[in-house]
């Protein structure tokens, strides 16, 4: 890791002339700027302070299987889990007959790849969702699918922490992604951006996550329904997308309600992983 302020004043700069500065860090990994130091030496800021943070929802087929087969059984459904899984499988199918679904999340959420987590009330059920990030290299609006991967920089690893109890508003059939997902350090980003290029094919992916040292997620985004350029091009219809930007694409099976309900307590250090993008460590810590 080599200190770059002489070249740049921050990311999101770079990010907005991010072809030119691709060029200039190409050349300064040939002739590096005085004496590196090793990651683990730093303590890793996220590594972009995006204007937007979108995020993508239901978007990996197993995971679907999962949720829909215990909302099933939750209502009531008789059936048997194979029966109900099946019966997930044909949802996420049916998934690829509609459109991405894209929402909004809050920038004051993003905290760093080793920072504390803090478990905020209310409500207890607190939940991991490891995702793929996509960080906007150049902006715009109506993007066609055809051209999406040439307005991504990179990529990121993003945690969208959820409070699952508080996520649906008793007698109001509403979904409130303000007060379960977007409170302060919900979005452990980063260690670091990895440039588009050096990522050859982001559905040959293994992501990762372990709590305590056991294995919660581990999926290949192979398993992604929608994929970035479709998630890229259909976030493009409902904001104008900015350099800086992230874009989370979902998150893979293995959540807490799949390990019997097992929710986040303080204590607890979550290990996160994706392919090629580096590795978070983050300790859950209670309210001061």
């Amino acid at each position: 890791m080599y200190d770059l302020r002489a070249e740049f004043s921050d990311t999101l700069s770079m990010l907005n002339d991010w072809d030119a500065c691709l060029s200039r860090l190409h050349e300064l990994a040939v002739a590096p700027p005085g004496n590196g130091a090793t990651l683990a030496s730093l303590h890793p800021h996220p590594p972009v302070a995006s204007r937007q943070v979108l995020c993508g929802g239901a978007n990996y087929y197993t995971h679907l299987e999962q949720l829909h087969a215990a909302l099933l059984r939750k209502q009531g459904d008789t059936r048997s889990d194979e029966e109900l899984f099946a019966a997930g499988r044909e949802f996420g199918r049916s998934r690829l007959d509609g459109e991405a679904f894209v929402f909004a999340g809050l920038p004051s959420a993003v905290s760093g790849a080793t920072d504390d987590v803090v478990l905020w009330g209310p409500g207890e059920q607190h939940d991991w969702e490891l995702e793929l990030a996509v960080v906007i290299g150049r902006g715009g609006f109506h993007i066609k699918e055809k051209d999406a991967l040439d307005h991504v920089a990179g990529y990121t690893i993003s945690n969208d922490i959820s409070t699952r109890e508080v996520m649906h508003r008793p007698n109001t059939g509403m979904t409130d992604y303000l007060m379960s997902k977007v409170r302060p350090t919900f979005f452990p980003t980063g260690p670091y951006i990895v440039p588009r290029e050096f990522i050859p094919d982001y559905r040959d992916l293994r992501i990762t996550l372990k709590v305590n040292g056991e294995v919660m997620q581990n999926e290949s985004t192979d398993d992604m329904i929608f994929g970035v350029e479709q998630l890229v091009a259909h976030a493009s219809t409902l904001v104008e997308l900015q350099p800086g930007d992230l874009l989370l694409t979902g998150s893979p099976a293995g959540n807490a309600g799949h390990h019997g309900n097992r929710w986040l307590v303080p204590g607890d250090v979550m290990e996160g992983e994706i392919t090629g993008l580096g590795v978070q460590r983050n300790r859950c810590v209670k309210p001061e």
